[in-house]
């Protein structure tokens, strides 16, 4: 059984890595699918060719993850490649009212089903947004994110994190210059 896991991925987190992780153990084959909206071109902080790239190599230890984009309702992708299940993750409550809203009209106009997976405990605060933010300031994002993501966001606000890595080698060498005066 094959099964769909859509989102922005703007970037993918440790969140989506996990739910992915689970998803393809329990399904054949999952194909992540970045879903794109032509009316939202500069909301995202990458590309859609950006996050098609990162998602490939943050995907590439799985046999049985492929990577695709779609612009369009997601239920005339499922019907276009003969899908029926979408792979949706949960990080709490508040997510769950609105998922099952979604997948309620999936349902409706595509008959297609929706399987949700709890993201688990230690990522339930990680979305990719705070992720950006964090990583806008230089901050250590290093856990929130596969490898993939965080060489893209270092790349992206490198001048922020070389900023941040002076200020801490600066730091050190008072703390070191300090040390060897007393010493």
């Amino acid at each position: 059984m094959n099964a769909v896991f859509p989102g922005s991925f703007d970037p993918i987190t440790s969140g989506h890595m996990d739910v992915l992780t689970r998803a393809a153990k329990i399904f054949d084959h999952v194909t992540v699918t970045v879903m794109h909206n032509a009316r939202k071109t500069g909301r995202h902080l990458f590309t859609l060719e950006e996050r098609l790239e990162i998602l490939r190599e943050a995907t590439a230890h799985f046999g049985n993850v492929s990577v695709d984009s779609f612009g369009g309702l997601l239920v005339d992708y499922m019907r276009q490649q003969q899908k029926s299940i979408i792979i949706r993750g949960l990080r709490a409550v508040s997510d769950y009212e609105y998922e099952l809203q979604i997948a309620h009209l999936n349902r409706q106009i595509g008959e297609v089903e929706t399987v949700f997976i709890m993201a688990a405990t230690r990522w339930s605060f990680v979305s990719s947004s705070m992720v950006r933010e964090i990583a806008s300031y230089g901050a250590d994002i290093s856990e929130m994110v596969p490898r993939a993501s965080a060489n893209a966001l270092r790349r992206i606000h490198a001048d922020v994190y070389a900023e941040r890595e002076a200020e801490k080698v600066e730091t050190q060498l008072r703390v070191d210059g300090g040390m060897g005066e007393r010493g």
